[in-house]
């Protein structure tokens, strides 16, 4: 049988180890690459997806004049969980139009 000693002592540990603990969100991706590689009014869908793979959301996005499009977002995050205070973080977002094409795009990188 524990005692409450024994219980308190593994809780400790494992919170210890918690602490010290990477975690990672998103897939890993090159932002750099994929921006020289995305060209406005020519991208398709199915380019984007064969460089980066299916996005892990998607939603859609509509501008001031009514307009919509098909937005997807690709996002990695990773940080240690003691505070996430060296956390690295990468978004992509891209717009498509009707015909499945890029009319957008925005990024953003957070390297610690």
């Amino acid at each position: 049988m524990f005692s409450i000693s024994r219980i308190a002592s593994i809780s400790i540990i494992t919170l210890l180890l918690a602490a010290c603990s990477t975690v990672q969100m998103g897939r890993d991706f090159d932002v750099r690459s994929a921006e020289m590689k995305i060209e406005r009014g020519v991208t398709t869908q199915n380019q984007i997806r064969t460089w980066l793979g299916s996005p892990p959301s998607t939603g859609i996005s509509v501008d001031t004049g009514g307009e919509r499009f098909d937005e997807w977002t690709y996002y990695f995050a990773s940080g240690k969980l003691s505070g996430m205070s060296n956390a690295k973080l990468k978004m992509l977002q891209i717009k498509f139009d009707q015909q499945g094409i890029v009319r957008g795009y925005n990024w953003s990188i957070s390297d610690q």
